[in-house]
């Protein structure tokens, strides 16, 4: 399963993207996280359903510091990424 994630708000410079790695590689979750030009955080995530579930869950809340706004959410076909990594 894959799924992308935009994350509005307050959402850069709180440790999102970092935090996002950590727990990606602690559920086996590939993929990727980046902050863009307009303040957003975008992420993919594939991975076993339960556990990209999880991050799209974690995408609403953030981590401790973070103030979500509100969270595009797509469904994609996966890509069959390895790892997870931060641009």
């Amino acid at each position: 399963m894959r799924k992308r994630v935009i994350v509005h708000g307050r959402v850069q410079g709180v440790f999102f993207r970092d935090t996002t790695r950590r727990m990606a590689g602690s559920r086996g979750v590939s993929g990727w996280v980046r902050n863009n030009p307009d303040g957003s955080v975008e992420a993919a995530f594939e991975g076993e359903a339960d556990a990209v579930e999880e991050m799209v869950r974690f995408a609403h809340e953030g981590p401790r510091g973070a103030a979500v706004e509100h969270v595009d959410v797509l469904e994609e076909d996966p890509e069959g990424l390895t790892g997870f990594r931060v641009s």
